[in-house]
């Protein structure tokens, strides 16, 4: 098991994001809002 993951580390390659997509998903983590009521969990996007 061990050679299987040392042979995934080998053909992995880093991925590089875009600059519009970095600013996405930071606006989006920003206007995420989670509420949690009485064990129930709301999620809500805030524009």
């Amino acid at each position: 098991m061990e050679k299987i993951y040392f042979e995934h580390e080998k053909k992995s390659r880093p991925v590089k994001a875009c600059s519009e997509t970095i600013q996405f998903l930071t606006s989006f983590s920003k206007s995420l809002c989670i509420v949690k009521p009485n064990n129930i969990q709301f999620e809500m996007n805030l524009n």
